[in-house]
């Protein structure tokens, strides 16, 4: 199966030397250590990431989805693979399998989770499930023999963690170190507009409120437009504690963000409301937003009632 894949990879990249390989720009990062040290909880921290997960593949087959996922028209760029050892073939095949990835020019990493024997030993016996290698022996036994087994793979690992005095949390904080850096940095923002008579959002970390601003509604000249427009969006920015208010949030919402990067708390969600959500709040949300991207931040920006005045008009 790996070499039919890499005969196809071969063929369909035949006299196109010049053109980009979409392998070059892909990456794999393989998920693997000691059972019960965290494989699923980086797991789902790098799902949180964005890369696209797959829980205890057998090896092979990694070739040929990554063939899949660096055809062209794939939007998938990042492939974080689970590898169990489940049998003593596991080392052959993964060895082949790095090697082929190496071939192809795709960038694979190896992010190994440990954790000490008393540790191991007290989480297995809190779930109470035996160790995939135990077989019937001893706790410990099984523990021994994937440590033996996994001793070679955790050498060439490139991130090695070891996760006997980490709660979940802060593995997925050194995850995040690790692959993105620290620190405010880590959150993603997103700044949506809403109007409080169409109810008060329930999934909003912050909720602002600036109906205290003047209502361009009331300008005949400005009614019809919104706060994605120039006009609107000056006569708000404009108005007395417009910017003073800008100024007292912005601080908040920054020391919050850094408390929750530190927190593993790695989304943060701020609705900031007006009447009908089609002015002040839209122009508000905007201005937040780019001052939180001068500070480095990744925001995103929606409006929750823009729908109602594009029906209307």
């Amino acid at each position: 199966m790996i070499e039919a894949s890499t005969q196809h990879r071969q063929e369909a990249t035949a006299g196109k030397d010049d053109q980009p390989n979409p392998a070059d720009s892909f990456e794999v990062m393989l998920i693997t250590g000691m059972s019960g040290a965290g494989r699923t909880h980086a797991a789902d921290a790098l799902e949180d990431m964005g890369w696209y997960v797959v829980d205890n593949l057998p090896p092979k087959l990694l070739i040929p989805l990554v063939d899949m996922m660096t055809s062209s028209g794939s939007k998938v760029h990042k492939l974080a693979a689970v590898i169990d050892v489940r049998s003593r073939s596991y080392f052959d095949d993964l060895s082949e399998v790095i090697s082929h990835l190496d071939d192809l020019g795709v960038k694979t990493r190896i992010l190994f989770l440990d954790a000490n024997n008393e540790v191991l030993i007290k989480r297995y016996e809190s779930v109470r499930r035996p160790h995939p290698l135990q077989h019937g022996n001893r706790l410990i036994d099984g523990i021994l023999e994937e440590r033996s087994l996994l001793a070679n793979l955790k050498e060439r690992a490139d991130l090695v963690i070891d996760t006997s005095s980490l709660s979940i949390h802060q593995l997925s904080t050194k995850l995040y170190e690790s692959m993105l850096g620290s620190g405010p940095s880590t959150v993603s923002v997103h700044i949506f507009s809403f109007g409080f008579k169409y109810g008060i959002p329930i999934d909003a970390d912050f909720v602002a409120d600036v109906r205290f601003l003047p209502n361009p509604y009331w300008v005949p000249s400005l009614r019809e437009l919104t706060g994605l427009d120039q006009p609107v969006s000056d006569y708000v920015l404009s108005s007395k504690g417009a910017q003073e208010f800008l100024d007292a949030y912005q601080k908040a919402i920054s020391i919050a963000i850094e408390g929750y990067a530190q927190e593993d708390k790695h989304y943060v969600t701020i609705a900031i409301g007006c009447t009908g959500g089609q002015h002040r709040s839209v122009a508000m949300s905007n201005a937040l937003a780019q001052r939180l991207r001068s500070q480095g931040l990744s925001v995103t920006v929606s409006a929750r009632e823009l729908h109602r005045h594009l029906r209307q008009s």
